[in-house]
């Protein structure tokens, strides 16, 4: 072999070593729990395979048209067409739109009757059109045919309706937004944690729960510490990733856990920051919930069964800050809420998040950094959306772009 043949050899190998050091996890089995450990940087190394282009806004807070005027959007889903329907959630309502972002209609309002909402939180269209509405503030869960007339209600007595995706001849329910009950006997320690997501039919009737909470012996930051996102792939696979946890999980159709990731982060999320306190007074309820370190803020699955997590870079500067507050009055047997938005919202733009993408086994590939506050992520095709809910009040959507 030549001097030169034996270089040429000697750098490719130096290459090849240098790119392992480069990208490396740990991969372990407990409890018959696959557990992957990743690096901060990804198998993609500094050159993203991927890339986003920016399509459009939706929703327009210097528009002089209402039907674009969001306030507090909490979901989206889009139908066989491509029409997008966007659950503006402080406006008690469903706002349609055609593929290129024309408003077609509105379906909806506050109240408590049929077809009407108090703050919904979750919206979701199946095989048919019809609508899966979760009326969190009424209680129940409302189905609507196509042209927003009501098909179908179910009440929910014990609890509010959490977040619904629908799949196949079942739907799969997550927590809902609000971190503890409103229910004021409610305000207590949990004897044990219940799961986290349930299995129902299309009647709403539970057919299994999974999912195990972190118990932090705190009420409150159990209540807090376990929030999470979560997203449902065409098999019926359950991703979640938790909002204050370096955790994200993949369960199989029948909630049985099949791997949990975690990944380097530039904060430490171990203990709380400060923890919160109840104060009653008379009939009145104080509460101040505790602080803890943000992680995540979304997850999502595109076409390739990629997992998308908008993951924090960094915690939230004071300037950055926005506070919603919720007052919440009862009349006879009535009660109602009103939530309000306080805080820096003119501040859109931010360096604080970036989309962590993972193959469908937890390897993290690697990373893409966004510029917009994300409150949450939807993935539709090759199309990406992404919630500003509290400063922009819309959703940004971009385009995936293989770059490999």
């Amino acid at each position: 072999m030549s001097k030169t043949m034996k270089l040429t050899v000697y750098i490719g190998i130096m290459l090849l070593l240098a790119a392992s050091a480069s990208f490396s996890q740990k991969i372990e089995t407990k409890d018959g729990i696959r557990l992957i450990h990743n690096e901060k940087e990804g198998k993609w190394g500094k050159e993203p395979k991927i890339a986003l282009e920016y399509i459009k806004n939706i929703g327009d807070l210097e528009s002089d048209d209402e039907n674009v005027l969001f306030y507090m959007p909490s979901d989206i889903a889009v139908d066989e067409e491509g029409n997008v329907y966007v659950l503006d959630s402080g406006n008690h309502r469903i706002q349609k739109f055609d593929p290129q972002g024309n408003f077609l209609a509105s379906f909806g309002r506050r109240g408590q009757g049929p077809g009407e909402f108090q703050y919904p939180q979750s919206i979701d269209i199946d095989e048919n059109g019809l609508m899966y509405v979760s009326d969190s503030g009424n209680q129940k869960l409302q189905i609507l045919k196509p042209d927003g007339a009501l098909e179908k209600e179910i009440k929910k007595t014990d609890e509010a309706p959490g977040i619904i995706r629908v799949r196949s001849d079942q739907m799969i329910m997550g927590q809902g937004a609000s971190v503890y009950s409103f229910r004021m006997g409610g305000m207590q320690e949990e004897q044990e944690l219940p799961k986290m997501m349930k299995i129902l039919d299309r009647d709403a009737e539970v057919q299994k729960e999974f999912g195990d909470q972190k118990d932090y012996k705190d009420f409150l930051v159990n209540r807090i510490g376990n929030r999470y996102h979560f997203a449902v792939d065409k098999e019926s696979h359950v991703y979640v990733s938790f909002d204050y946890q370096n955790r994200i999980e993949k369960y199989s159709p029948d909630g049985k856990l099949l791997w949990r990731a975690d990944r380097k982060l530039n904060y430490d999320v171990s203990t709380p920051k400060a923890k919160g306190n109840v104060t009653r007074s008379g009939g009145n309820v104080s509460i101040r919930m505790p602080q803890m370190n943000s992680v995540s803020r979304g997850i999502a699955v595109d076409q390739k069964g990629r997992v998308w997590v908008v993951t924090n870079k960094r915690q939230i500067k004071e300037e950055e800050q926005v506070q919603t507050s919720v007052m919440v009055t009862q009349t006879g047997g009535e009660r109602s809420r009103n939530y309000s938005v306080s805080g820096n919202t003119d501040v859109e733009e931010t360096d604080m998040y970036q989309l962590e993408v993972y193959d469908p086994e937890g390897i993290l590939l690697g990373s893409i950094q966004i510029d917009r506050f994300a409150d949450d992520i939807h993935i539709v095709k090759d199309r990406i959306y992404i919630l500003d809910q509290m400063r922009g009040m819309q959703y940004y959507v971009y385009k995936i772009i293989e770059t490999n």
